[in-house]
């Protein structure tokens, strides 16, 4: 089922934070892990670790949050991702991956 999803991805050392937006995410943290698109950001800088995702009503939404998470600051998106998820663990584990 198809859910519409802002998330962030980070490196393993939680150096690299990467925005996005999604209406597959387990599906879209795979890419990133595999680094599917060999160019693009999040596999020049190995994020593939899901540190914070929020699912919306619709995909509009979903963009819309995305895009003020991008215009805001890093502090901002670390606060964000603290509330969450405070130890910095892999979400894609709530979806019953393995890791690796």
């Amino acid at each position: 089922m198809k859910k519409p999803c802002t998330y962030i991805v980070t490196n393993t050392y939680n150096k690299v934070l990467y925005t996005g937006v999604t209406s597959e995410i387990e599906n879209r943290t795979v890419r990133h892990k595999k680094k599917h698109y060999k160019k693009s950001f999040s596999a020049q800088y190995n994020c593939n670790k899901l540190v914070f995702y929020r699912f919306f009503p619709t995909m509009l939404e979903a963009i819309a949050y995305e895009k003020k998470l991008k215009a805001g600051s890093r502090a901002k998106k670390i606060a964000l991702i603290v509330e969450m998820n405070p130890e910095w663990r892999n979400l894609f584990l709530d979806f019953g991956q393995v890791e690796g």
